[in-house]
């Protein structure tokens, strides 16, 4: 049976839930007097099954468009980034770490231009600092050790 990118798209977004489900699998889901660590990875996993056999269904009922072949720049630099991402926060901090992954995954298209990534790459990194360094106070380093932040 041939199917379209909305049915490859629907059974790769159940797989990313399956996979969600399986590595929160052993935290605590809490109880209705106090969440718990397994509460928020598990219902987002939920929600993204659904969104997947959404997609399914949609797909097998519309038709859509066939599958196409793909690339493997996009992923390699996606994921690159984000192993480029775990490896400097610690050392580097977020200042670092954000925009230095944001560059590198903005390489996974070839559309993208420094003049669109630069900005973002310095915004958004700021307004997470600002939020989980400074309005949730978490401890996230913002810096390399070395300067104190």
């Amino acid at each position: 049976m041939r199917f379209g990118q909305d049915v490859g798209g629907g059974i790769f977004l159940l797989l990313i839930a399956a996979a969600a489900f399986w590595g929160s699998w052993s935290l605590s889901f809490g109880q209705l007097s106090g969440v718990g660590p397994g509460l928020m990875p598990r219902v987002t996993a939920i929600l993204v099954a659904v969104m997947g056999l959404g997609m399914i269904i949609h797909g097998l009922a519309a038709g859509g468009e066939p599958m196409q072949r793909w690339s493997l720049r996009g992923p390699l630099f996606v994921l690159g980034a984000i192993l480029v991402f775990a490896l400097t926060i610690r050392p580097f901090g977020l200042a670092f770490a954000g925009p230095v992954a944001m560059l590198l995954a903005s390489f996974g298209d070839s559309d993208t231009r420094a003049h669109e990534i630069v900005p973002l790459a310095i915004v958004l990194p700021a307004l997470c600092i600002a939020l989980f360094k400074y309005a949730l106070r978490l401890p996230i380093p913002v810096a390399p050790p070395l300067l104190g932040y």
